[in-house]
């Protein structure tokens, strides 16, 4: 799990500076360590968004919703 944590923490870092290619790069190897976290689909679909790649970004707000449709945090 420590990798995963460091994986988000360095993504939502990238996020924070703009380097929103570099942000969906750390959120996508984390995703293929932990597919089943409804948090790391919806900071995939952040960045995807903030891309302007919107189809995309709203699969994965989806995905995150199909794992945990109560998820607070969905976009």
């Amino acid at each position: 799990m420590e990798s995963i944590n460091r994986l988000i923490i360095l993504g939502k870092e990238q996020l924070d500076c703009g380097n929103y290619d570099n942000a969906l790069n750390f959120f996508e190897q984390a995703i293929s360590l932990d597919q089943k976290d409804p948090d790391l689909w919806n900071l995939k679909g952040i960045a995807l968004r903030s891309l302007g790649r919107y189809d995309e970004a709203i699969s994965c707000f989806n995905k995150s919703l199909s794992i945990d449709p109560r998820d607070k945090n969905a976009s």
